[in-house]
């Protein structure tokens, strides 16, 4: 119930219900994208600072190779249920696989945030572990598209091109490494900016995000009652998978939730800019209406307090 009622939820719940009620209330595009770019400066920094504090320890090292692992091993049953359940072809499984394979920087903000409310927070190497599992998974759902249909298609060296340069990307491993350089002492000078409306910009951004998820799972028509459970059923599966990992390899019980929610996102910016150029076959309106429809909505709500509650579950076991 704390989780529903922090503000974060409550403002995504409210941009939903306008949606839904056809509601006059839009938020410009260009202040959505400002304040996707102004979030993903603020993370990338604090994590950078949070490193160069710590430095690089064996948990930075063990959480960095376990996303990876994830990042490559989740969308292959994701790809095997979306075929066999969801009826979907091998194009179409193969680029909602990779959504569920990549993560959500929004989901994972939304996290984070959670998690310092409910103490204590997440390690700020976790960070490093989000951008390091943005790449991976687009690779796998290329290679399962080019396996399932035998095509050529794009040379993989545009594709690490498009992955490794998409603007998220950039900015967030841009930003980190500027926090990393610039350590505690160089962020003070500019803390102000990104600590004091860090919350604040972070409801306006979820307003506007429930007014877009309510909006898409509206007007699709390719959402089936297949795929609906899907979107539902993979980021538990996902997230309970990542948050067991974490715990029983040695992570620590914030960094283990972190895991968990990083594992049961689904990428609704990296990935389709990426399987936009790489497969345009692949009907894009199916795999945004449930990464951005169904399963946003359900782990900002009730995904990431069961993560947490996992976690610590399996911590005071």
């Amino acid at each position: 119930m704390t989780t529903l009622l922090s503000p974060m939820v409550l403002f995504f719940g409210l941009g939903a219900l306008a949606a839904f009620a056809r509601s006059g209330l839009t938020i410009p595009e260009a202040v959505g994208k400002a304040m996707a770019i102004y979030l993903m400066v603020a993370i990338g920094l604090k994590g950078g600072v949070a490193v160069a504090a710590e430095g690089f320890t064996p948990d930075l090292a063990l959480a960095a190779v376990l996303g990876l692992t994830l990042s490559v091993v989740l969308p292959l049953p994701a790809f095997w249920l979306v075929r066999r359940v969801g009826q979907q072809s091998a194009i179409d499984a193969a680029a909602i696989a990779a959504h569920y394979g990549s993560v959500s920087v929004v989901t994972f903000v939304a996290g984070i945030e959670i998690l310092k409310l409910a103490g204590p927070p997440a390690s700020g190497s976790m960070i490093a572990v989000l951008a390091l599992m943005e790449t991976p998974a687009i690779v796998v759902g290329l290679l399962l598209a080019r396996r399932a249909t035998k095509a050529g298609g794009i040379t993989a060296g545009r594709i690490l091109h498009e992955t490794l340069f998409n603007g998220s990307v950039v900015l967030l491993v841009g930003s980190f490494l500027i926090g990393l350089a610039v350590g505690k002492e160089g962020y003070t000078q500019i803390a102000p900016v990104f600590e004091a409306g860090f919350r604040g910009i972070l409801c306006l951004f979820l307003l506007d995000m429930g007014l877009i998820a309510a909006r898409r799972l509206s007007e699709t028509r390719s959402l089936t009652l297949q795929l609906t459970g899907l979107a539902l059923a993979i980021p538990i599966m996902n997230g309970l998978v990542g948050t067991l990992l974490g715990a029983m390899t040695g992570l620590g019980t914030p960094d283990a939730a972190a895991l968990g929610i990083l594992a049961a996102s689904a990428s609704y910016i990296a990935v389709p800019a990426a399987m936009r150029m790489a497969l345009p076959e692949a009907n894009s309106g199916t795999s945004l209406a449930m990464s951005l429809g169904v399963t946003f909505p359900f782990n900002v709500t009730f995904g990431i307090p069961l993560y947490i509650w996992f976690a610590r579950s399996i911590a005071g076991s």
